[in-house]
């Protein structure tokens, strides 16, 4: 073979290992072109499926990026996607979205969480309890998210008509739609003087029992006038009652203890018994009027720890006995822990009822409201209260059916032996 020949074979020879190289870039190149346009076309559900994909790939897309917008979220898009497109069927968005979300807080572990329609929220006002009771003469506190008696007044259209405390309230007006809180159950029963209300009660044979015998009543709807702090002195003792934290709670104990005290008082027994609580800070001005320094309360929240602590403006350092019960709930015990964290005072009775949280109550961005539980309390010593409860240290049920008080009495005389001079 000539020079000239084999110049041009070599020639060719390159000219055709370039062109190979040049087609296996090329396919690499459009293999990482595909590549990345799967991914942009994997993130596009409409495009998926004009490209006839089946849906259950687009599924595998759809819930890799679902821990970001949250995972009960990321199902409900999914299915409500498949729905909006694809069924025959239609669904009203209020009543689709009242049922999921009451299902939805059902499964969590707080029973006071509460999704509000934007109706139902309309007429959600805190009320402010105060001597002056306008309703039907029951004093309403709160149980596992639920309305029930937690005292009937005497001579009140309750009274007569056979409501005890205890009862429940399973609907108001035939509304039976969801559970009655007790901030519903006041705002319902507030009307005008000489008007009446219709409420379903449930007896069941304790507060944790489930059933019971319903029955109805129709009551008038009067101004009933109830003293928050009532105070009587016993053998030297002085007896004070707190029926609930209001905004005057705290001078209206110091009232009594005052007058307690110019009558002769050595000891005190503030009565906590079926205190359904309130204002904390209320909780923490009366334990101010029995402790000189120290924490009352601590507060747990997702995001931080507080504490509140007393004011130091005491008004009695005398021997204290608190008389506590399963009704004793929430500001009631967080002030009945304090006073024996801190030994101020010796508990008689049984133990409270374990209500140690706070709930609140937020508008949704659509409509209605959310309720839930946004802290919970602890002890000056560190225990939670929620759940639990405070255990006195002088355990004595209540005689049912007794002519005295055994509770009251008993207290009376362990504040009276504790006196030293």
């Amino acid at each position: 073979m000539s020079t000239s020949m084999r110049q041009r074979k070599g020639h060719i020879d390159a000219t055709t290992r370039n062109a190979r190289i040049i087609k296996h870039l090329a396919l690499c190149m459009c293999a990482i072109a595909l590549f990345c346009a799967g991914f942009v076309v994997r993130g596009n559900h409409d495009l998926m499926v004009r490209l006839g994909v089946e849906e259950s790939e687009s599924k595998v897309a759809s819930t890799t990026g679902s821990a970001d917008s949250g995972e009960v979220a990321s199902r409900l898009n999914e299915v409500e996607g498949i729905l909006s497109k694809s069924s025959l069927d239609s669904y009203d968005a209020d009543a689709s979205t009242s049922a999921v979300l009451q299902s939805f807080l059902t499964s969590t572990n707080d029973s006071f969480t509460r999704y509000y329609s934007a109706d139902r929220y309309s007429s959600y006002v805190d009320v402010t309890a105060s001597e002056d009771y306008p309703g039907v003469g029951v004093f309403f506190s709160e149980y596992n998210g639920q309305a029930y008696a937690l005292d009937v007044f005497e001579n009140s259209s309750a009274s007569d008509s056979g409501v005890m405390p205890g009862d429940f309230v399973v609907a108001i007006d035939g509304d039976r739609s969801q559970q009655w809180s007790a901030t519903e159950t006041i705002n319902a029963v507030q009307r005008e003087a000489g008007s009446t209300v219709v409420i379903t009660w449930r007896r069941p044979t304790s507060l944790d029992a489930s059933g019971g015998d319903e029955f109805t009543t129709t009551l008038v709807c009067t101004d009933y006038t109830e003293p928050n702090v009532t105070a009587q002195l016993q053998d030297g003792v002085g007896y004070i009652r707190l029926r609930q934290f209001t905004q005057n709670a705290d001078s209206l104990v110091r009232q009594a203890i005052d007058q307690l005290s110019g009558q002769g008082a050595k000891s005190f027994v503030l009565d906590l018994r079926d205190n359904p609580g309130g204002y904390l800070n209320k909780a923490v001005d009366v334990a101010s009027l029995f402790v000189k320094s120290g924490v009352v309360v601590e507060i747990d929240t997702v995001d931080a720890q507080t504490t509140k602590q007393v004011s130091g403006n005491v008004s009695t350092d005398a021997p204290l006995v608190v008389l506590v019960n399963g009704n004793t709930a929430g500001s009631a015990e967080v002030l009945a822990a304090a006073l024996r964290d801190s030994q101020r005072a010796t508990l008689v009775g049984v133990n409270t009822m374990g209500r140690g949280s706070v709930q609140v109550t937020k508008p949704l961005s659509f409509g209605g409201a959310l309720r839930y539980t946004a802290a919970r309390y602890k002890s000056p010593s560190g225990y939670s209260i929620d759940g639990v409860g405070v255990s006195p240290d002088v355990v004595i049920s209540l005689r049912e059916g007794a002519s005295t008080d055994n509770q009251k009495d008993i207290a009376v005389e362990t504040a009276a032996s504790l006196v030293t001079d």
